[in-house]
């Protein structure tokens, strides 16, 4: 969801047109998906919603609208803490409230996107129906405390400054190829200590909402209102023709013997209610990328998707 763009509402066919977004009208469809909310979608560290016609939740959007859901898909900072980020994400919440007429959403966040969302359920409880993490490092990472002890290393100081301004610039790159209509602030530090162990801690201890108690546990289901839900998955290697698999498997070795999807590791991943922690995914399988080459032996993540808006809509949101 693109800031600064006209707002819409179109009928014959569509339902709302919200900041380039359009919320197709599917004749024929099952109601499997259609939520009583609108499912909100929250990309994580170095996303977007759409590049050069790729959209970042591939495939996903499409599946869930055909049959019946209202899909919105967000566009925050690709670098910042999760506050700033979940700040932004509010605002564009705010909006898609006030064209649904419907009150509440449901919130769905990947990777940085978990804790991003669960700031927008902390501060705004009255607006958010569910919030699901997806692959999310509630507890931090061990790929940034990896990356966070090489810039409190001893090279720290000539090498971390570099690091930063190549990130950025990443950063900065992908918001214009997304096409974003104003250009969002890059904080690399900032993301770095949002997901390092530290961080996550810190950002835990003051929206606590849905964390574990224990290591390993599950959270709270319901607070304030709101339900909270998590899934994800622990095989950093699933298809030999995606080539992104190889970077899930160098960074897969920063945690050790603990199970991974690549970037987060099973127990951090843990929120809520946990549909499933052990889905044989990386970490970006879990939003059907690259280009949906994920596993041939385990559920196709749309298909996760759609069984989610499915429990989402049972349980009355």
């Amino acid at each position: 969801m693109k800031n600064n763009k006209t707002l819409l509402a179109l009928c014959l066919g569509t339902g709302l047109l919200a900041s380039g977004q359009t919320q197709a009208f599917w004749f024929g469809s099952s109601g499997y998906t259609q939520t009583k909310y609108p499912i909100v979608l929250g990309h994580g560290m170095l996303g977007f919603d759409s590049i050069l016609g790729i959209d970042y939740w591939y495939g996903i959007p499409a599946a869930l609208r055909r049959d019946g859901a209202s899909v919105y898909v967000t566009e925050v900072s690709q670098l910042d803490t999760s506050e700033a980020r979940g700040e932004q994400l509010l605002q564009q919440v705010e909006d898609i409230v006030a064209i649904s007429g419907k009150g509440k959403v449901n919130l769905i966040g990947h990777s940085h996107g978990g804790p991003t969302t669960r700031y927008v359920a902390a501060v705004r409880p009255d607006l958010v129906a569910s919030v699901t993490s997806v692959g999310a490092p509630h507890k931090g990472s061990a790929t940034a405390d990896f990356l966070k002890g090489i810039s409190d290393g001893p090279a720290g100081p000539v090498a971390t400054p570099v690091l930063v301004g190549i990130v950025n610039g990443l950063g900065t790159l992908i918001n214009f190829l997304s096409g974003s209509s104003s250009t969002t602030p890059q904080n690399a530090l900032g993301s770095l200590e949002s997901l390092n162990s530290e961080g996550a801690a810190r950002f835990n201890a003051k929206f606590p909402q849905g964390i574990p108690t224990s290591a390993c546990g599950e959270g709270a289901y319901s607070v304030n209102g709101v339900r909270y839900y998590s899934w994800s998955g622990t095989s950093p290697l699933t298809n030999l023709l995606d080539p992104s698999d190889l970077l899930m498997g160098a960074s897969s070795l920063t945690f050790g013997n603990e199970a991974n999807d690549g970037l987060v590791g099973r127990c951090s991943s843990r929120m809520g209610q946990v549909i499933r922690d052990n889905y044989r995914m990386n970490h970006l399988d879990e939003v059907n990328q690259t280009l949906g080459l994920t596993s041939l032996f385990e559920t196709d993540p749309v298909t996760v998707y759609r069984q989610h808006a499915n429990r989402l809509k049972n349980a009355g949101l």
